[in-house]
């Protein structure tokens, strides 16, 4: 079994830790009413538009989400919050050290990584770090624990996941050459994860959209040899939309969250049908550290 494989389906226990974290942190994560940004690089900048719409929407407070590369200079929060796995990305450590002065709180998966040592607050979530160059479980843990930290997880998404990790994928998806994943809300940031995993694990041809922009031009590539994967539920009208094109339409009735755990499972699937190896994905490395000379 491979790293990535064995991560992935540890991912229902790793989010029960996660979770029953959430309540001891009071006062190392974002208050109601402050006034937040939440960054990251890749993966975890995804989880921070999750994260994002989800506090923002449930009125816990103004929350913006950056890839940290693209952090507005002068704007001023309460509080930035950082996602890191490794707690050693360049832009990540730049734009920490740029904001002094700002309360700033990392979420990573090594304590004795140079980001611990430049935040106000330190959340460890050692038991969900990786191996794999892929990210999964540590992404997913970082945003239950802020899920659960808003009031907005319960054990059915647990339940979801068990599903997501036991139940046939859909018939068909491995032989599709194009896939488009959809959101709506917190879910936008999941879609973009989706697609991001299989252009790492399965070097497939993967987009992500806003479901209601789904129409205004993406839908025109859609054609029998291409699937739409909806996470959360589909705006009315928009699957006859898809079918009509005959493209495949995947509902996600799951949790979104878990409805992720499925398309990473279909990412590997789709890798092995290919010969890929999904632990050395072309061109990644585990983190992104780049050269200041």
């Amino acid at each position: 079994m491979t790293h990535v494989a064995r991560e992935l389906a540890s991912q229902p226990d790793c989010w029960r830790r996660a979770a029953g974290m959430a309540d001891g942190l009071a006062g190392q994560l974002p208050a109601t009413g402050e006034r937040i940004a939440v960054v990251g690089c890749g993966t975890s900048y995804f989880m921070a538009q999750a994260y994002a719409a989800l506090r923002e929407g449930s009125g816990q407070g103004e929350t913006d989400a950056f890839a940290a590369s693209e952090f507005p200079a002068g704007r001023r929060y309460d509080r930035i919050v950082a996602l890191s796995r490794s707690g050693t990305t360049t832009e990540v450590l730049g734009l920490l050290a740029q904001a002094e002065g700002t309360r700033r709180t990392v979420i990573i998966g090594d304590p004795d990584s140079p980001m611990a040592t430049m935040a106000d607050d330190t959340v460890v979530l050692d038991f969900a770090d990786e191996q794999s160059v892929v990210q999964t479980r540590f992404a997913t843990s970082a945003l239950t624990l802020l899920r659960a930290q808003l009031g907005l997880h319960t054990d059915a998404v647990v339940e979801d996941a068990q599903v997501a990790l036991a139940e046939p994928l859909p018939a068909g998806l491995v032989e599709c050459t194009q896939f488009t994943f959809l959101g709506r809300g917190w879910s936008v940031g999941l879609a973009n994860e989706g697609a991001l995993k299989m252009r790492e694990a399965a070097l497939a041809w993967s987009e992500a959209y806003p479901a209601m922009e789904y129409r205004h031009g993406p839908i025109s590539i859609s054609t029998r040899s291409t699937a739409t994967w909806m996470l959360g539920d589909a705006p009315a009208g928009l699957s006859d939309e898809v079918h009509a094109t005959g493209a495949r339409w995947v509902a996600g009735g799951l949790d979104p969250l878990a409805e992720l755990v499925r398309v990473q499972r279909l990412a590997l699937a789709i890798a092995q049908a290919r010969g890929l190896d999904p632990d050395r994905p072309r061109h990644l490395t585990r983190s992104v550290i780049l050269s200041t000379a």
